[in-house]
């Protein structure tokens, strides 16, 4: 399918997310069925100021494809010379701008969501974009009180200064990540741009999914849902009627464990062992809540100190699992 000028296997995508979407990571979620992943949002002022860990956000492999580049910058001039020099990398599908980021570091710089104050400079920034020959994506929030403009009209915005799709979160700036999203705003605005506006915002099951996609969402982004616990991509395939990788629907602990083992492996190899012991911490934290013998079992990769050690923990564990004992 076509979404947003982009050939798509399906609408359920992964996120961007900082610090976690690594090569590695969407390497993972795009062979768990996940249509598109995307890059961590990547600064153009680092990159013009030569920061060799901003540069080393850019490299990806061929399979993760369909990917979408996402910068962020606080004027239309840095962001585009970022995003020249980004597209020097490869092949991204699409080039996204963040105006939906509420971190303090962040708005100081204009950025993010501090975009939402300046429609102006926001539509500048889509139309200046556009001129380098790739969709362009835009992800956004939830207009605060007072805005000069409200979430449809912003968004209506960026769609008439040339964004090929707009993913809405439905939280404004002031709550961050607390509260409850609203997912209303999303869907009424889906609703006036059809197949143009991307759900974001509390999807932590499937039914939230299909929730989001039967109001006429183009697609659903998994964003601490999907950390919290990865298999919930493959789960949501099934729910909204996409085609679900062989293996991955009903599949056993000892499953999930080999795929999170595999993607240690490869985020240690090619990304760094650091951050492969930072992200598989996280995701095997929640996956298996509730289980017999599941706190035992966070409580021994958390003491891991290396990658090593924490691919032995994970190895026994999954060896208990194919033994059909109990955790």
């Amino acid at each position: 399918m076509f979404v947003g000028g982009v050939d798509v296997e399906n609408r359920v995508w992964l996120a961007p997310l900082a610090g976690i979407t690594v090569s590695g990571v969407r390497l993972f979620f795009r062979s768990l069925g996940a249509g598109l992943t995307h890059t961590e949002m990547i600064s153009c002022a680092g990159l013009l100021h030569g920061s060799r860990k901003t540069a080393r956000m850019l490299s990806f492999r061929p399979q993760e494809r369909p990917l979408v580049l996402q910068l962020f910058a606080g004027d239309p001039d840095t962001l585009i010379q970022g995003a020249e020099m980004a597209l020097e990398s490869g092949p991204f599908d699409a080039v996204g701008v963040n105006m939906a980021c509420p971190m303090p570091k962040v708005l100081k710089k204009g950025a993010g969501a501090r975009l939402l104050e300046s429609p102006e400079t926001a539509g500048e920034m889509v139309k200046r974009l556009c001129k380098l020959g790739l969709p362009v994506w835009v992800k956004t929030r939830k207009m605060p009180p007072g805005s000069t403009h409200d979430t449809g009209e912003f968004t209506r915005l960026l769609l008439e200064a040339g964004a090929s799709n707009v993913a809405v979160h439905g939280r404004t700036p002031g709550q961050r990540y607390g509260g409850v999203a609203d997912r209303e705003v999303v869907k009424r605005v889906a609703g006036v741009f059809p197949g143009l506006v991307a759900a974001s915002g509390d999807v932590f099951s499937a039914e939230d999914a299909a929730d989001y996609l039967g109001a006429g969402c183009s697609a659903v982004l998994a964003a601490r849902g999907a950390v919290h616990d990865p298999f919930i991509i493959p789960r949501m395939l099934e729910r909204c009627g996409f085609s679900v990788p062989s293996g991955a629907a009903g599949c056993s602990r000892a499953w999930k464990l080999g795929r999170l083992i595999d993607m240690g492996d490869d985020i240690a190899d090619f990304d760094d062992p650091v951050i492969a012991v930072v992200l598989l911490k996280r995701f095997v934290s929640g996956i298996f809540r509730g289980l017999r013998g599941a706190s035992e079992f966070r409580r021994t990769i958390a003491l891991a100190r290396d990658w090593t050690q924490l691919r032995k923990q994970l190895q026994k564990w999954k060896d208990h699992a194919e033994r059909g004992e109990q955790m």
